[in-house]
């Protein structure tokens, strides 16, 4: 029969789907909305990108154009700053916040913040972390073995760690991409303040949301752990 455990549903599963799929909706009705309103420049953020490596202290790097919508990220291994159909080439108070957000992230590598060194030293543990902790719980949990569902926990723990360091990032590079349209003479108009800052906060949201959910699943596993102890 098909089970289960009312703990996980009650305390993990449905607050979980109540924050994600709450926190997905805002955003989904936030970039809508700024994504319809052109910005006071009218630059596309490809050209909002190359206005902030011309008018800030940024140093240049390539703007790649990548398919799908909200793909935008910083690839700090290729150093490049990859923008979405939605944000590269539209004029729209959405993709100038977006834009000005990843190169927040050039930013961070680019003065070496404290942020990111703490983040990237947990890096190298987080790519065997997943399989380590997964396999570890699960076995644990079947053979009633509590000592190696607590190394399943510890490694876990490194995830969410990982993902908590994860939200003052994100954070971060949103005050700082404001702040590099604010010097770049970007911030033409009152829209463009408040819409791009309640697009950036939307998308913290999302950090937070996952912060919070996988922090959920840590407890839970400490729950199992103590019962089965």
């Amino acid at each position: 029969m098909f089970y289960i455990d009312p703990v996980y549903f009650w305390y993990v599963l449905i607050p979980t789907l109540i924050i994600s799929i709450g926190v997905q909706i805002y955003l989904k009705s936030t970039t809508s909305k700024w994504s319809q309103i052109a910005n006071g420049s009218n630059l596309a953020g490809a050209l909002v990108a190359h206005q902030l490596f011309t008018k800030t202290s940024l140093n240049g790097i390539p703007i790649q154009h990548i398919s799908g919508n909200m793909t935008d990220h910083f690839d700090p291994g290729a150093d490049v700053v990859r923008l979405s159909d939605t944000t590269y080439k539209r004029t729209s108070v959405a993709a100038m916040a977006i834009t000005a957000h990843e190169l927040g992230h050039v930013q961070q590598y680019q003065t070496g913040s404290g942020l990111i060194k703490m983040r990237g030293f947990l890096l190298p543990a987080l790519q065997f972390s997943p399989t380590i902790s997964y396999i570890s719980i699960l076995f644990g949990i079947w053979f009633n073995m509590t000592g190696l569902l607590y190394i399943g926990i510890i490694f876990f723990a490194l995830m969410v760690l990982f993902s908590i360091l994860t939200l003052p990032v994100e954070l971060d590079a949103s005050r700082r991409g404001l702040k590099l349209l604010d010097e770049a003479g970007l911030m033409v108009t009152d829209e463009d303040r408040s819409g791009s800052s309640a697009v950036l906060r939307a998308a913290a949201l999302t950090y937070l949301a996952a912060a919070v959910t996988s922090i959920l699943q840590l407890l839970y596993y400490i729950s199992i752990a103590k019962r089965r102890g």
